[in-house]
């Protein structure tokens, strides 16, 4: 029986244990906490994984909250006016419905059904001398936690990385009391708002560790007004900063947050993160190889909602890149084409979301103003946050937006 260590207990790590662990390999999951920790602590992402990414999860039989999270129907886009009116404002319909659940609740849950099933659960928080070590004790070596001293093991891929310093500064609140949008009361919806400039707000139903919440998600352009949340420790003024930044910008989804109130002591989050591409494989000092997964290795903005989504696609793509290879060695060839594999889908998100935070070229402002007249097109964008390869046919280049228009119209 081959032995396989996970390093790393986030949507890819824990998906990629539990999917290995299904095949028979003899499985070993480190993580730095235990599920109670994970449960008990802070908010630890923003998530909506869309259609593809679910199947995944479903295709293992861990999809255990899917009956309990908001069945998410469509992705809506606004772009405010210089005085806070709505310029642009559409819903489009996805194909198979997303869901959101909170990472405390859903990575906890999984771990201790990783261990359930016989799994080696090993609470440690790992440093490559250890890493040094296990490599001479398993197969193979899977680092999928993206932060720490670890990463600095998988060198920045400059061709692959056009920004090297953080591109918005992220703030996030999970609260319970938001009102629905009035346009679509009976429609749970992520909800895209733009201020041309400043950053982006996103809203999206989700499921909590106390039930159904609302997560709202200030994405603010470095320096400009939206990034103000360095050095807030107090959540309640957290909280505050969020809504009056709504009701200065967006007082139409102001108007439903302003009763909001914070789901848990752990409901807020800021940070920022340079978005960066990186080799993917790891040299240990005694000679070891280590096979970095997801954001490891693709860490893009969460501008575009892909990081828990493109977790999932690694750790599936991955699953079956070692199941394909049999007995054979996991020698430094096989991890670099199992990366490339991967990246062959990660490198639609990348140019996507790179796009989505530059300023919007003015074809890319017609299709988003055009998606209101014309629900084919708005369909289309919301569904291709499932499957962004899509964009290559009508996003990017304006000779194939304006043709893509002319067909609808």
């Amino acid at each position: 029986m081959r032995k396989i260590l996970v390093v790393g207990a986030g949507q890819s790590g824990l998906q990629l244990a539990l999917g290995l662990q299904k095949h028979g390999y003899e499985v070993t999951l480190m993580s730095n906490r235990t599920a109670d920790e994970i449960r008990s602590g802070r908010v630890m992402s923003t998530q909506c994984m869309f259609h593809t990414a679910l199947q995944h999860e479903r295709d293992l039989g861990i999809n255990f909250w899917e009956s309990q999270a908001p069945r998410i129907e469509g992705l809506g886009v606004s772009v405010a006016g210089p005085s806070g009116e709505r310029l642009i404002d559409w819903l489009g319909h996805l194909d198979g419905h997303a869901q959101s659940v909170d990472q405390r609740l859903k990575m906890a849950g999984w771990m201790e059904t990783f261990a359930q099933r016989g799994g080696q659960l090993v609470i440690h928080g790992a440093a490559v001398g250890d890493l040094d070590y296990f490599s001479r004790t398993y197969d193979l070596v899977l680092v999928a936690a993206g932060k720490g001293e670890l990463v600095s093991m998988f060198a920045r891929d400059p061709e692959r990385s056009p920004y090297d310093t953080p591109q918005r500064a992220l703030a996030v609140a999970y609260v319970h009391g938001l009102g629905p949008r009035p346009e679509h009361p009976d429609t749970e919806a992520v909800r895209c708002n733009l201020v041309p400039g400043v950053g982006e707000l996103f809203v999206m139903p989700t499921l909590t560790t106390s039930g159904r919440a609302d997560i709202l998600f200030w994405e603010g352009v470095p320096g400009g007004p939206l990034d103000v949340f360095t050095g807030v420790q107090d959540p309640a003024e957290h909280l505050n900063l969020t809504l009056e930044l709504m009701k200065t910008f967006l007082p139409w989804e102001y108007d439903r947050a302003k009763d909001a109130e914070l789901t848990d002591a752990g409901a807020t989050l800021a940070g920022r993160y340079a978005p960066t591409v990186r080799n993917p494989v790891g040299h240990l000092p005694g000679g070891g190889l280590v096979l970095g997964v997801a954001d490891v290795v693709v860490a893009n903005d969460p501008i575009t909602g892909q990081g828990s989504n493109s977790a999932s696609k690694c750790a599936a793509s991955y699953l079956s890149a070692i199941l394909d290879h049999g007995e054979k060695e996991f020698d430094e060839e096989w991890m670099r084409a199992t990366f490339e594999r991967y990246w062959d889908t990660a490198r639609h998100v990348t140019k996507w979301t790179n796009a989505m935070l530059a300023p919007p070229p003015e074809h890319v402002v017609d299709l988003l103003g055009a998606a209101g007249q014309l629900q084919p097109a708005a369909d289309r964008f919301a569904n291709a946050f499932d499957n962004p390869a899509d964009f290559e046919d009508f996003f990017y280049e304006p000779e194939l937006t304006a043709a893509y228009l002319a067909s609808l119209a």
